[in-house]
């Protein structure tokens, strides 16, 4: 029998307790033996589970030194209590299973040598990309894989917005309100819409892919609240879809490995694969060799997806038992590292899509395109609208695909642009990213 603590019995963990109950004996067949919830650390009474059967204590502490405790779920989130429960109970031998991507991202590398040191598993493969079994892939089906790019749709919540905004002809508020009232996005959705939940994730992912140490603070963010619904109908003109992507790359540059770590709205080609992934679904694109790309989708948002992915971990680490060693917390050995750098923000290459709005005088464009040509870029395609006669200098909208561009350039481009007095406001951008072979569009 495998001795089960849970911590947390919110959405997520009342999932879990409802989905060890009704599977009892598909789990015990597939395990070999029964799995059992023998204590629950519930800070207050749940509402979509039933604890009645169940001892429960409020505090979550106990739960993981309870010498009835074999494996400990920490649900609770945060990063303080969270932090000090799941190190105590490594340091008790308990095996530990966290959906929390906020402390693997930040606390990752010291749990996991705690781990090591008291010969435990730390499994989180629901702290990514919900129902996607992406962690047991990078560390299991490609462990014999050189992973070159991993790249996706890692965040359901901002999915929804953005695909309610497209194909709802929603503002961002609306979308957002939406995504609320369905339950995908918190009453307080800033790590969602701001792009940190989709980092956590993705310093995860980095990680596994290239054997590194977990480098968060290092990784570029952006979110999804300044764009428009003009981009949307600007960027089908253009033959693109915006996507909030994150994007984890392993580079040669100068001699020399670098890891480029990203996440920001991006245009993709509507006619591609990612382009074509609405709601609130995960998608991700994995390029090794020799295996080459690889695409996994699942459900992003939601308690189904992740309490799925925390029993898988409860089964792998009841099954992994005291040869704990033999699957590695990160897919890999402690002191086997590899020491490659992030590369600096500044440094990154890529397209860009820009929206501005110019007065419509003769000459401008002309002076617009001279500022391209000052850093040695130029314009790949451009779309002017016809002028806004509101005021009494007409302003037209012009949108432009640039060509690939280091970051530290674009940004002086945008500076100059914003200078001239002809451009009013601010100039709007979103990177631009050619991913994968085209696939047959949906109608």
């Amino acid at each position: 029998m495998i001795r089960v603590g849970l911590c947390g019995v919110g959405t997520v963990g009342s999932g879990v307790v409802n989905l060890i109950n009704d599977n009892a004996e598909v789990i015990a067949q597939r395990l070999g033996k029964p799995l059992q919830l023998t204590l629950v650390g519930a800070r207050r009474d749940p509402t979509n589970c039933d604890l009645s059967s169940l001892r429960v204590t409020r505090d979550v502490l106990q739960v993981a030194s309870d010498p009835d405790v074999d494996l400990l779920v920490e649900l609770i989130g945060g990063s303080t209590t969270a932090f000090e429960l799941i190190k105590t109970a490594l340091n008790n031998h308990k095996h530990v299973v966290t959906a929390n991507k906020a402390l693997i991202a930040e606390h990752g590398e010291e749990l996991m040598r705690l781990a090591a040191q008291n010969n435990c598993i730390l499994r989180f493969e629901a702290a990514v990309a919900g129902g996607i079994p992406i962690i047991d892939t990078l560390c299991g089906a490609l462990a014999g894989n050189r992973i070159q790019e991993v790249v996706g749709i890692i965040n359901g919540t901002s999915n929804f917005i953005l695909s309610s905004m497209h194909k709802e002809g929603l503002g961002f508020a609306e979308a957002l309100t939406l995504a609320q009232r369905m339950g995908y996005a918190e009453a307080d959705p800033g790590f969602d819409i701001e792009g940190i939940d989709a980092a956590h994730k993705l310093a995860i992912i980095a990680s596994l892919a290239f054997g590194t140490q977990l480098d968060y603070f290092n990784l570029a963010v952006e979110g999804i609240s300044a764009i428009d619904p003009l981009d949307f109908r600007y960027a089908r003109k253009l033959g693109y879809e915006i996507k909030h992507l994150g994007i984890a790359r392993l580079l040669e540059q100068d001699d020399k490995q670098l890891v480029q770590m990203r996440v920001h709205p991006t245009l993709v080609p509507k006619n591609t694969i990612l382009a074509q992934v609405d709601g609130a679904t995960n998608a991700l694109l994995v390029d090794s060799q020799p295996l080459g790309r690889g695409f996994y989708i699942g459900q992003g948002a939601g308690a189904g997806p992740t309490a799925s992915a925390v029993l898988s971990d409860i089964i792998a680490a009841a099954r992994a038992g005291e040869s704990a060693h033999a699957y590695p917390s990160a897919g890999f050995q402690q002191g086997m590292r590899n020491h490659i750098e992030t590369q600096p923000f500044d440094e990154v290459v890529c397209s860009n899509y820009l929206r501005l709005h110019a007065i419509d005088e003769p000459g401008v464009l002309a002076r617009i395109t001279g500022i391209f040509a000052e850093e040695k870029n130029s314009i790949e395609a451009i779309l002017q609208q016809e002028p806004d006669h509101s005021d009494k200098h007409p302003v037209v909208p012009i949108v432009m695909l640039t060509k690939s561009i280091a970051e530290y350039r674009m940004r002086r481009v945008i500076t100059c642009l914003e200078q001239l007095e002809e451009i009013r406001g601010k100039v709007h951008r979103i990177r631009v990213e050619h991913l994968e072979e085209p696939c047959q569009p949906r109608s």
